[in-house]
């Protein structure tokens, strides 16, 4: 394990039943590092996610945590180590106002006055709606909502999950610059993406993943070509 790595995955498997999803993993996130998981539906990206994040057990090899092997620690377990998922479709209460919803942040110590004074000052737009459904906000502020409240736990491993699903593009691209500036404040970020051409600008690493394996990883501009003609199509 490197020192120098908040996450690692060594020979990482898992499964659904009789399934095998993940096929011998092996992944590293250095401490303050931006790193993607990109390539298309079925590789297992949003898996390695759920392994991560505990909510799936593997069936073989390690998962290190900040140094430390965490294989079958619980969500909770993970949460208190600073590993945070905001899965695919956001998981915000839709039936809570914005400001309920932060509320729900509150367990980790953190007052809603802070967390309130944090989230509107990252993302206006929440703080004009505070008193409005989360179900009724459009996608890209729902998402924004589930941004805030991740945020709201200080993680030291934010793991997002398609953060561009269903959202505009112009959208997509004021969420990445969010993430790119959490990144520059020393949270380490591991995000898995369908869609390349949304983060290949703001990561330090990028990691290619088919058939549940990484089949690459190196430098956005290493991999740029590589995603192109090969896996993504464009």
């Amino acid at each position: 394990m490197s020192a120098a790595s908040a996450l690692e995955l060594r020979d990482v498997r898992a499964a659904y039943g009789t399934i095998n999803v993940l096929r011998g993993v092996d992944l590293a996130v250095p401490y303050g590092s931006l790193v993607a998981l990109l390539g298309p539906n079925g590789g297992g990206k949003s898996t390695a996610l759920r392994v991560i994040a505990g909510q799936l057990p593997t069936t073989g090899g390690d998962v290190f945590v900040a140094g430390r092997r965490v294989n079958g620690a619980a969500p909770d377990e993970l949460a208190r180590r600073g590993v945070c998922l905001i899965p695919e479709g956001k998981g915000i209460f839709p039936n809570l106002t914005v400001r309920e919803n932060l509320w729900m942040a509150t367990h980790s110590g953190t007052s809603l006055m802070e967390i309130e004074e944090i989230a509107y000052a990252r993302f206006p737009q929440l703080g004009q709606r505070r008193r409005q459904l989360a179900g009724r906000l459009s996608g890209g502020e729902q998402q924004m909502l589930a941004m805030a409240r991740a945020l709201a736990t200080n993680p030291s491993l934010l793991l997002l999950d398609e953060l561009s699903m269903g959202l505009a593009p112009i959208v997509v691209e004021q969420l990445y610059e969010i993430v790119a500036q959490v990144a520059n404040e020393g949270v380490s970020i591991l995000v898995v993406e369908q869609f390349a051409r949304a983060v290949l600008g703001i990561v330090d690493w990028v990691g290619i993943m088919l058939r549940g394996r990484i089949s690459n990883f190196g430098a956005p501009a290493a991999m740029e070509a590589e995603l192109s003609t090969a896996y993504l199509g464009e």
